[in-house]
């Protein structure tokens, strides 16, 4: 059994135990369907003794247990933003389930809209290390004059996070102007096991951006998309996947990096402390493995680059400092290719007034 969800946040679990000490209820993922549950297991002798799958959302996350026995959890789907949702026992007959807060209410200015959003198919196609996941969005219809949709590659933050099915405007912004989009748990995300998760130790530069790279490819031999429009963009991580497909694959034709990551070599001694030491797992030690990192550095490879691609930046961002966007993009006006570039003043990692959150989409 595996309970997905990486620790990044203090007080987030996806298990918890029942009264008494005898049960745990974990927030699992079906590794062939990308469904979540609940499973409650018999600690003493670690079989899964109930399984509840009508959760009424798609991804669920902070799982609790209440001293009476309820269970609470935020959940969230393609038409919901994450609610507080609760389940009483036994858990699996009809009236157990209840939604304690909302996000969304009736007056929201776009509830008209919602019936609208696509809810996004789980995929998985083949990739250089073995079977990848994906979350496909597919509009339905193509743009004006276009046979078939043009195509938009999401790669994930973390790197060892996994993408969201819940509430996605960015997603929905894309799909309601006839784009598909594809929002890819390349190797090393949670949710699919501990192998899927080690897929990326030492191979991060490299399996990411080539899962991203199978996904668009599956999508084009399957007719989904349209090969010759096909576009990428990630924060973070993501932005650093990104970067590498524009430098070393020739199938997209137009990347975004929002805060991500140029030079790997500069980012091991500028990142803040908390990921100091990440990448000693996620490629090796740098005493070790400089050679690698050199490798894997987009700045290092700008005869790889030959579409536009745009740069989106936090001012104040100590994570990934906005020198990573700067030398990128310099280099890339200097070589003469399509590029721009946005510092968002006050920001820093990841975009929260609102006012640069709808820039960034559009």
């Amino acid at each position: 059994m595996k309970c997905p969800g990486f620790g990044w946040s203090a007080g987030v679990r996806s298990w918890d135990f029942l009264p008494g000490g005898e049960m745990a209820v974990a927030r699992c993922k079906n590794q062939r369907t990308g469904k979540v549950t609940l499973k409650f297991v018999n600690l003493e002798t670690g079989s899964v003794e109930k399984t509840v799958s009508d959760l009424h959302a798609l991804d669920v996350s902070g799982v609790s247990v209440c001293p009476d026995g309820s269970i609470v959890y935020v959940g969230g789907s393609h038409d919901s933003p994450g609610s507080v949702h609760a389940l009483s026992p036994p858990y699996d007959s009809p009236g157990c389930h209840s939604i304690i807060s909302s996000a969304l209410k009736p007056t929201d200015p776009i509830v008209p809209y919602v019936s609208s959003f696509v809810k996004p198919e789980h995929i998985t196609f083949p990739g250089p290390a073995g079977t990848v996941h994906a979350s496909l969005y597919l509009p339905p219809s193509p743009p004006p004059n276009l046979t078939l949709p043009p195509l938009l590659v999401k790669a994930h933050g973390g790197p060892t996070s996994s993408c969201s099915t819940s509430w996605r405007l960015d997603v929905q912004f894309w799909v309601s102007r006839g784009w598909a989009v594809v929002d890819v748990d390349y190797s090393g995300s949670d949710g699919y096991g501990r192998e899927y998760r080690e897929r990326l130790k030492g191979e991060w530069g490299s399996l990411d951006w080539k899962d991203c790279e199978a996904a668009a490819s599956f999508l084009v031999s399957r007719g989904d998309v349209d090969g010759g429009r096909i576009a990428i963009d990630g924060g973070s991580a993501g932005g650093y996947t990104t970067l590498c497909c524009l430098a070393f694959s020739d199938v997209f034709k137009a990347g975004c990096s929002k805060y991500g990551i140029s030079d790997l070599k500069a980012l091991y001694h500028e990142t803040h402390k908390f990921e100091s030491r990440y990448m000693d797992g996620l490629i090796g030690p740098i005493t070790t493995h400089e050679g690698v990192y050199d490798a894997r550095c987009p700045i290092n490879h700008l005869s790889g680059f030959s579409c536009p691609a745009l740069f989106l930046q936090g001012s104040e961002d100590k994570v990934v400092p906005p020198n990573q966007s700067r030398m990128m993009f310099d280099a890339l006006k200097e070589k003469g290719l399509d590029t721009a570039m946005v510092v968002y003043e006050g920001e820093q990692h990841g975009f929260r007034k609102d006012e640069n959150r709808t820039h960034d989409r559009e």
